[in-house]
């Protein structure tokens, strides 16, 4: 078993800043990809940006490329999401996820078989 908890969401303005992190516990050992999906009201969730097992292969959405980065200390078995320049419609709850099956195609939701619990990240104009 993986435990994800997610932390550093809340209110902020546009072109502000935020840097998510998401701490896993448990089982950390058997952790491949790590990614970041998110949710707005009246949507359906949406990928957002992962890496694989050492950092070195990332995705992104092309929306958040240029402002998003992803990174993880293994160390800390821990994953960040470094949010720039941010925009209204960046507006959701973001949540964590971790593969610990076979690693597979790093933006496809169903390969992750741990989630967070989601954290709210809100952009005012």
């Amino acid at each position: 078993q993986v435990q994800l908890v997610e932390s550093g969401g809340g209110l902020v303005q546009v072109g502000g800043s935020l840097r998510l992190s998401c701490t896993a516990s448990g089982r950390t050992f058997s952790i491949f990809n790590m990614g970041w999906f998110r949710q707005a009201p009246g949507k359906e969730r949406e990928f957002v940006a992962a890496a694989s097992r050492s950092g070195g292969n990332t995705d992104y959405v092309d929306s958040v490329k240029g402002r998003f980065t992803i990174s993880r200390d293994n160390a800390k078995s821990t994953l960040y999401l470094q949010m720039n320049s941010l925009k209204p419609e960046d507006t959701a709850v973001y949540y964590c996820a971790a593969d610990t099956e076979v690693p597979s195609a790093l933006r496809l939701a169903a390969t992750y078989d741990y989630w967070g619990q989601g954290t709210q990240v809100t952009v005012s104009s």
